[in-house]
This record gives C-alpha cells, structure tokens and sequence, in this order.
C-alpha cells in the first residue's frame, strides 16, 4: 500500500509531445517550472489522487533490464535528482518514438520529482511521468461595466488524469515498484503507454497472487464442475460463493485450509490441484501455495464472484447462502427451481 501524506514535489518539468505518426512534433522544455503552493497543492491532487489501487507492476526486458529505457531514466534520476531535466528530454523522445498509432493523441508530458512518498511502510523518493491528451472547455465569467461576459477557454481538468505512472525508489534490483494509471485509449493503442513506453509487467505480490488464485478458482467452478451433470447451477453457485466468502474473512491464504474448507470431498480437491497444475503450465505462472490475501484485490475481483443462475431471459436468481433452500425439478410445465425463505425484505 501507499500513501502520500507527506509527500511534495521537488522538481517539475513539462514537454509537447505529438503523435509520430501524423508528423507532430516534439517541444522540450529548457528549464523546470517553478510553482507557488497553490498551484503546489493542485498539481499533487492532479498527479496524486488518481492512484488507488493496490496492483503494481515492475520494469521488464526481455534481454536484459538495462536495455529498459524507462527503467534506465528513472535510476539516474534517483542517483541525482538535479539531471531530471535532461532525463526528461530523454524520456520525452522515447514516448514520442512509441507515438505511432494513429489515434494516440499529442499532450502535455510531465516529469514529476516527489519526495518522502510511502510504499509498504517504507518513506522512498519517486518520479512520476505523467501525459494529459485530452482537453476541457471552461466557462472564464466576469464583469463588464454595468453586467457580466463569458469566454470559453480550452484546458485540462484537474480531476481527470489521463495517464500517469509512479514509479518508488526502492527493489531497483527486481525492477523497482511502479503503480499505473491509463484512463484513456481502451483499444488495440492502449498499449502503448503501459507496454511500449514504461514496458512493465504485473508484481508478483499478494495482489497479484489473490487475483490470479480467484481467477483461479471461478474458472474451476465453471469450466471443469460444470463438465459433470451431478453439479447443478445451484453446487456451483455455492462454492462460488464459499469461495468468495474465504477470501474474505481470511488474512492469509492457505492450499489445503482452502481446500478442506471450500472444496470438502477428496474427489474435488484431488480435481482442483489437478486443474491448478494445468493452469499454471498454460498461462506460465506460478501461484504459491500460501500468500497474504489482499483486500483491495478481493474487492476488485468480488464482481466476478457472484453467484448468479441464469434461467432463459427472464430471471436471475443470486445465491448468497444456504443453497439447501433451493430445489431443482420438472414438471409437465417444465423445469422450475423451489425456493425456501423465512421472510421477505
């Protein structure tokens, strides 16, 4: 986790960067910007608020991490903070370079030095690149003689953060911690902020291993239960839910607790370890068998853990306890389902 109560910027900076590919330029800045506090304060809100989540990701190559030009900036800068001019020209024409998709827009690039940032208790340094594309138009109202004008202006709102990347001083060995923000371009160009200019990849942490573990089990209780008849909707929708709950009402995550908690019968434990394994070999990952569950991953994927029977286009009907109280049968109507309550909300 992080945070950044005691946070201020030190050094700021700002280049034009275009798009490559329509023959827009670049425009470097010869000099940081100096801001008063108040300006202080919005650009903190600006460049700060927008980072909530709890998933991080680290700096990658596939060769050799040196050859990672991000990665490189970042760990010059933080060997002297005084050259995050130049390094700032450097990481400007490096985006500009991956500015080739047609519908990638031209914008402000920012170069933010923070100091005393927290990330998992420990007080780093950080530097933030940070791009806004998109633009705003503002009413600027005042007076004029005995009434009022108004003029529209173009800027950038200071609530919305186009894209942004923090990356914290701190395991520059494994390819630091960066936390990423990306609010625009949600198509095939959208992988140029996160995969071509910072070229990162997800941290293997306790995010990382409650999402993965999650995924996990939904794919289990979907895809392979619900290959056997003897699993009705309603088993599935129950484990799924028991599922859910231990994820919730459990700090740490353990196989065979899991297991023995959620799965019960041999058989399909037996399965889930089988199906774990397969898994793992076929998105080449590797989840360990006990990690500290994270909270704020549990949240993000509880929206794929609902447990929810579809019947045609007419009903839904959510399972959020004891599925004993739902009986599945036929008659000379068709199929129905028999539901049992104590009262009605």
């Amino acid at each position: 986790m992080h945070n950044f109560i005691e946070s201020k910027i030190g050094k700021i900076n700002v280049h034009k960067v275009g798009n490559k590919l329509n023959d827009e330029n670049i425009y470097s800045s010869k000099s940081n910007i100096e801001i008063d506090e108040n300006i202080n304060t919005l650009l903190m809100n600006y460049f700060l608020l927008p980072f909530k989540s709890s998933e991080y990701f680290t700096f990658y190559h596939d060769i050799d991490i040196n050859m990672n030009e991000v990665f490189v900036c970042a760990g010059k800068i933080f060997d002297n903070p005084e050259i995050l001019l130049d390094q700032s020209v450097n990481l400007a024409k490096h985006l500009y370079e991956q500015s080739t998709h047609p519908k990638i827009k031209g914008g402000e690039f920012y170069t933010v030095y923070f100091k005393d940032c927290i990330i998992d208790g420990e007080t780093v340094d950080a530097v933030g690149l940070f791009k806004s594309e998109n633009k705003d138009t503002f009413l600027k109202v005042y007076p004029s003689g005995e009434g009022f004008e108004i003029e529209s202006e173009k800027g950038i709102n200071i609530n919305k953060l186009d894209k942004g990347c923090l990356i914290f001083n701190t395991v520059r060995e494994n390819g630091y911690i960066v936390a990423v923000v990306d609010n625009t371009n949600k198509g095939t160009d959208a992988q140029y902020w996160i995969d071509d200019f910072l070229h990162v990849r997800q941290r293997h942490d306790g995010y990382y291993n409650t999402q993965q573990t999650m995924s996990l089990c939904k794919s289990f209780i979907k895809e392979e239960l619900s290959q056997q008849s003897k699993n009705s909707k309603v088993d599935q929708a129950a484990l799924l839910n028991k599922s859910g709950q231990f994820f919730k009402e459990n700090d740490n995550f353990n196989l065979d607790e899991f297991a023995s908690e959620v799965m019960e019968q041999p058989e399909v434990i037996e399965r889930f370890n089988q199906y774990k394994s397969v898994w793992q070999q076929k998105y080449e990952i590797d989840i360990p068998d006990n990690f500290t569950i994270s909270d704020s991953a549990v949240k993000k994927q509880a929206r794929i853990f609902k447990s929810v029977i579809k019947l045609d286009k007419n009903f839904h009907i959510y399972v959020h306890g004891n599925s004993d109280l739902i009986q599945q049968g036929t008659d000379e109507n068709g199929k129905f389902y028999k539901i049992y309550y104590q009262e009605e909300n």
